[in-house]
This record gives C-alpha cells, structure tokens and sequence, in this order.
C-alpha cells in the first residue's frame, strides 16, 4: 500500500534541500523564520559555530501583536534587524525554512530589509 506524503513531510523535504545549499557564517550568518499556529519567530544563525546569535517571536515583551498575522510578521522582521544592527550584523541569507515566499514570510522579510538588514 502506498503512503502519501503530509504536507509538514513536504515542507521538510523543501528544507532540507535548501539547507543543503545555504550555509550561515560568522560574517554572513542565516536568518531562519518558523512559523507555528500561534507564533512567529525569526532567529539569526551562525551555523559554523551552531549559535544563535539574534532572535525575534511574537512572544517578546516589545512585540505588540501577540498572534500569528501579517502585522505580528512585520514587528517580528522589523525588531530582528534592529537587533542584528545592534551587533554589528548587517548581510545576511535569508533561509523561509521550506515555507512559501508569501504571506507571513514575505512580510517578515520585507520588514527586516526595511530596517535595514541586507539579503
């Protein structure tokens, strides 16, 4: 009997593949965005030295929007840059974590780059 593969079987093929290609480093670390039902967050990666060296949810205190929207995409993308700025980081690789590059994650995106995060 054949299986048919879930939709979260798919998104983590799609991750794995990119994953395999973009790598973060020291200077030019990863920026990962998951989303969950309730949550957004945004995490910027050293992958060389396995550290995380900024992070970003819906769950900090200086997010206003505490759900799992475009608004609440966009004060998580907007408040990871202004951090990352904060340690000098200012290119990164944007990696959506076998997502599609719309809704919730384009917003994320386009909030850091407003910020002024380079991808």
């Amino acid at each position: 009997m054949l299986s048919r593969k879930t939709k979260t079987d798919k998104r983590l093929a799609r991750q794995k593949r990119v994953r395999a290609k973009i790598k973060g480093t020291a200077t030019c670390p990863r920026l990962s965005v998951y989303k969950s039902l309730n949550n957004i967050y945004a995490q910027i990666i050293d992958d060389e030295a396995a550290v995380t060296l900024v992070s970003a949810s819906t769950l900090d205190a200086d997010v206003k929007t505490k759900a799992s929207n475009i608004e609440a995409a966009k004060e998580v993308g907007a408040l990871v840059a202004k951090r990352a700025l904060e340690k000098n980081i200012e290119t990164v690789v944007f990696d959506r974590n076998g997502n599609l590059y719309h809704g919730k994650v384009k917003e994320l995106a386009e909030a850091a780059r407003a910020a002024g995060l380079k991808f």
